[in-house]
């Protein structure tokens, strides 16, 4: 395993970190699943023996059980060999006694006396102002960190680029930020220019979606030929985790792993990771694939969940899922066909109230109520809707 500076901090990262939010699950509907325990112990215990020393997990992932998870699967001897990072669901703290009160119930379900690296997460200029702000969120922390509980302090982000400047500036404690950051990101969110600026302020960077959602790694045909042609012999994944590892400011990549043939091909990316390795012809060709993407995919959602449960019942990414495959596929007969048969009428997009709940949630800013209609007249036929005006 490939280790990177973290930051100013005087610790070593593994290239790879594990993320524990897409941990293998029995049942298909992913709101009811439950984790698929004895699977996920063996791919969490099969990465750290691989030389994974980072594993991302946060309150809210898998309905609470990935940190309940976690916790069996660092037993014997695991939780010494790696760190543990996990979030603050800032969301819900109404009062300050919020911010321990779900600190000492983390710390339960992971069966550990401290968290490594404590993330407030998800925050955006709204959170801050309405959540961390008011409720002295930052002074409770350092509380946290004063008496061993939590050891390193940092936050994960979702908004644009000017709310990263403003939490960045806000605090002078941040010791590493967690960021999404793909070949098709450079520009949203924090972007490139995020990157940049917290490095040079010794922030630790954590990179996460850096495979947008598993789009970069299960491309269209046409994208495929254009990967193969210059990174023969060679995944799609590969490429888009190279590109991110090539830059000196990340300090180690997040992928969430729900299989061991993931975990597999990630450990073998990893090896071959390093910073500056790409030359002038893939770096050209990252290029090329990003402007081949930007064509083809409307809406840039990461199905990353945030936005549900919608109040009406619509399950939002799969309806943004299923648009943005016709236009990556060029095909809309089986998107068509998923629609009409297996999304109930009540959680396809037609069913969109507009209230607006979800756009404040999403990380991406996508004006979700203004696609709706446009998705489900695509995906019921009756016309090739555009984009919203925004």
């Amino acid at each position: 395993m490939k280790l990177r500076n973290f930051g100013k901090l005087d610790w070593k990262a593994s290239a790879l970190g594990f993320g524990a939010m897409r941990l293998p699950t029995i049942g298909d509907d992913p709101h009811t699943a439950k984790v698929d325990e004895a699977e996920a112990i063996r791919i969490i215990r099969r990465a750290i023996d691989g030389g994974v020393n980072y594993i991302d997990t946060a309150y809210v992932y898998h309905n609470g059980e990935s940190e309940v998870v976690l916790g069996k699967a660092l037993r014997d001897r695991y939780r010494q060999r790696t760190r543990v990072a996990t979030k603050s669901p800032v969301w819900m703290i109404r009062e300050e006694a919020d911010f321990d009160r779900l600190l000492e119930e983390q710390l339960t379900r992971l069966q550990s006396k401290y968290i490594d690296f404590y993330l407030l997460h998800a925050l955006g200029a709204k959170r801050w102002n309405e959540n961390i702000l008011p409720h002295n969120v930052l002074r409770r922390a350092e509380a946290a960190k004063l008496d061993g509980r939590i050891r390193h302090l940092g936050f994960s982000f979702h908004d644009d680029h000017r709310a990263f400047v403003e939490i960045l500036n806000g605090y002078d404690g941040w010791e590493f930020c967690q960021i999404q950051y793909n070949y098709i990101d450079i520009e949203n969110q924090a972007g490139i220019a995020g990157l940049k600026m917290a490095a040079k302020r010794g922030l630790a960077v954590v990179i996460m979606e850096p495979l947008l959602g598993g789009r970069l790694a299960n491309p269209p045909a046409s994208i495929r030929q254009i990967i193969d042609a210059g990174w023969p012999g060679r995944t799609a994944a590969d490429l888009a985790l190279q590109w991110v590892w090539n830059q000196p400011e990340v300090s180690l990549i997040l992928s969430g792993m729900s299989t061991m043939a993931q975990v597999e091909e990630n450990l073998k990316s990893a090896d071959g990771s390093g910073i500056g390795i790409l030359s002038n012809a893939q770096m050209a060709l990252i290029d090329r694939l990003r402007e081949a993407y930007r064509q083809r995919a409307p809406i840039p959602c990461t199905n990353c969940g945030y936005c549900m449960p919608c109040p009406t019942g619509l399950n939002i990414p799969r309806n943004f899922e299923l648009f943005n495959d016709v236009h990556l596929h060029q095909n809309a007969a089986t998107p068509r066909f998923l629609y009409k048969v297996f999304v109930p009428e009540s959680e396809r997009a037609g069913a969109c109230a507009a209230c607006r709940e979800c756009e404040d949630l999403c990380p991406q800013k996508i004006p979700i109520s203004e696609w709706m209609p446009r998705v489900n007249a695509l995906l019921r036929g009756s016309e090739i809707a555009g984009s919203p005006e925004t």
